[in-house]
């Protein structure tokens, strides 16, 4: 318990950067979100939506700070959260804080970070350092003004399309789960099941991959992009060969770190994940 009093007291100590908005939920209200989460008031997903649970749990900080208990993020409830100006310091590995809960929904620029905790730990470096690679940026795992500045781009997306992988509907999508991110869609099929490409290609990876991942086929298809199948029980094709869209590529399954059969899709684009239902033809 002293932990998370610890933490929440770091957390309200700076700004969020603000992000535009492209309806994937606000970085300040994620960053909101994880310090009401931290102090026990707040308990759904840190999606950055201010949403009925997000106003419960301002109205919970509000009573207990002798506010106005109306859920709303007037002057005395920002002042009562103690958040400091933009650019106060720079970001690093070790440092704790409303704005680094906001650096890691740079989930949403691609390069998810692990739990959307505050704390800039070792799931945050890299994913920063990847994201400053692809913005031109110099990749020294260090959060200023040039990496708040890239962020405030447009997310990136997918210049081709391309078409489902099965005939099923995803049950789970692109986006926050809980207090993490992620970073495709899932489709419910059962082990065996057949899996095709999704656009045509050159197979880049066909085996196993660490990382939970389990057996894993990649395709490239140009421009940029490469789609991801994981979970696989099997592969059929191999490492060089060249499908057409709709190929089978492989047998859905329940091979790396998982709780039951199915199948998890990725897009990429530069090594960054977009949100597939944005490229689906």
């Amino acid at each position: 318990m002293r932990r998370w009093i610890s933490l929440a007291a770091v957390l309200v100590s700076a700004w969020a950067f603000p992000v535009a908005a492209h309806g994937v939920g606000d970085a300040d209200v994620a960053a909101l979100q994880v310090t009401l989460k931290a102090w026990g008031l707040y308990v759904g997903p840190v999606d950055g939506a201010f949403g009925p649970g997000t106003v419960t749990a301002v109205r919970r900080f509000q009573a207990r700070r002798g506010l106005a208990a109306d859920g709303l993020l007037g002057r005395r409830t920002r002042e009562a959260l103690g958040r400091a100006p933009l650019g106060r310091r720079i970001l690093r590995a070790g440092t704790s804080g409303w704005d680094v809960a906001s650096l890691q929904f740079l989930a949403w620029h691609g390069f998810p970070s692990g739990r959307l905790d505050g704390r800039f730990g070792a799931g945050t470096d890299p994913a920063l350092r990847r994201f400053q690679r692809r913005a031109g940026l110099g990749a020294d795992g260090q959060a200023g003004p040039a990496t708040f500045t890239a962020l405030r781009a447009p997310l990136p997306r997918s210049p081709i399309r391309v078409a489902a992988p099965c005939a099923l509907a995803p049950t789970d999508g692109f986006g926050p789960r809980g207090n993490r991110f992620h970073s495709g869609l899932d489709y419910p099929l059962a082990k065996g099941a057949s899996v095709f490409a999704a656009a045509a290609g050159r197979v880049t990876h066909a085996g196993l991959l660490r990382g939970g991942w389990g057996t894993v086929v990649v395709i490239d298809h140009g421009r940029g992009v490469r789609t991801w199948y994981a979970h696989l029980s099997a592969g059929r094709v191999r490492v060089g060969r060249r499908v057409r869209s709709g190929a089978l590529i492989g047998l859905a399954g329940a091979s790396g770190r998982v709780t039951g059969p199915h199948l998890h899709f990725e897009v990429r684009v530069r090594g960054a994940v977009v949100d597939p239902l944005s490229a689906l033809a």
